[in-house]
């Protein structure tokens, strides 16, 4: 961590870093953990070139999934545009009770949904910009929001043979038919991959690293299982409180759409494949 940030983090938490230990996982930021000189520990995420508002967005993402009640993620210390400063969470192994406490804390935290799809700003997915505009419908918002944006992002960069943009045209032509009927906007995680779960000392399950928003509800559950990481248990649990719409299972290449395209942004071509595999089985 460098001195600056090093610096300014003490400051924000009245006492000196005395120890800033690196920690893996995530390909945008850094992350730390911190101890400040009276013991107190903390994770700190920066970024040395950070889109302007990432930091605040995602706090503010995370204390709206916090709201909820429904399943733990780190509580917000502070933070400022090259840094954020969390509860730091001590990792644990799983407990017996975790698939399940897993799959029922998810379907209470998209239960506690907000009266529109979107949000009352916008954040980011990775270090890419997501709009969270509201709307009452939400096909429109899905489109509108999610798949052309990051599908003209694509396109632009060059990243898209000219055949997947007629199979996009087409999706796109019948998206209202294909997204499932109408249900109330539920909370998102937003980017529920494994990487993004964790297992506290307790045992128990924690969501971090949100790109939260109101939307469907199997879009979360639809990314879980695009990298892997999550067992049956999980999605069994989940359907005993909220059992899922008839037709959910064809949906799911719908909804690995979004993030797969965000992957296409984020990492390259070598994700066009899969975009091309998603837009196969729909169109």
């Amino acid at each position: 961590m460098n001195a600056t940030v090093t610096e300014a983090v003490g400051q924000l938490l009245g006492a000196p870093v005395r120890q800033a230990r690196p920690l893996s996982g995530g390909d945008i930021n850094e992350a730390y953990a911190v101890t400040v000189g009276d013991g107190r520990a903390f994770f700190v995420k920066t970024n040395r070139a950070p889109p302007p508002g990432m930091f605040a967005a995602e706090a503010r993402g995370l204390a709206w999934l916090a709201a909820s009640g429904a399943i733990r993620v780190p509580a917000v210390v502070a933070a400022s545009e090259c840094f954020l400063v969390l509860e730091l969470i001590e990792p644990g192994q799983p407990s017996a009770s975790f698939d399940a406490e897993l799959g029922r804390g998810l379907a209470t935290l998209h239960r506690a949904g907000p009266p529109m799809f979107g949000l009352d700003h916008d954040n980011f997915i990775g270090r890419l910009p997501q709009s969270n505009r509201a709307a009452d419908r939400w096909g429109a918002f899905y489109r509108d929001e999610r798949l052309e944006p990051q599908w003209k992002r694509a396109v632009d960069a060059g990243l898209i043979p000219s055949a997947l943009q007629r199979s996009f045209a087409r999706l796109l032509d019948g998206l209202d038919a294909r997204v499932g009927p109408p249900e109330p906007p539920a909370r998102l995680h937003g980017d529920l991959w494994g990487g993004n779960l964790m297992c506290d000392a307790r045992g128990a399950p924690c969501l971090i690293d949100p790109a939260a928003y109101g939307g469907h509800r199997e879009v979360d559950l639809a990314m879980m299982r695009l990298f892997g990481g999550f067992r049956e248990a999980t999605f069994a649990a989940y359907r005993e409180v909220h059992p899922l719409a008839d037709g959910h299972e064809e949906r799911v290449h719908l909804y690995q759409l979004y993030p797969l395209l965000v992957h296409v942004n984020l990492f390259g071509g070598s994700y066009v494949a899969s975009v091309e595999s998603a837009l196969r089985a729909l169109v």
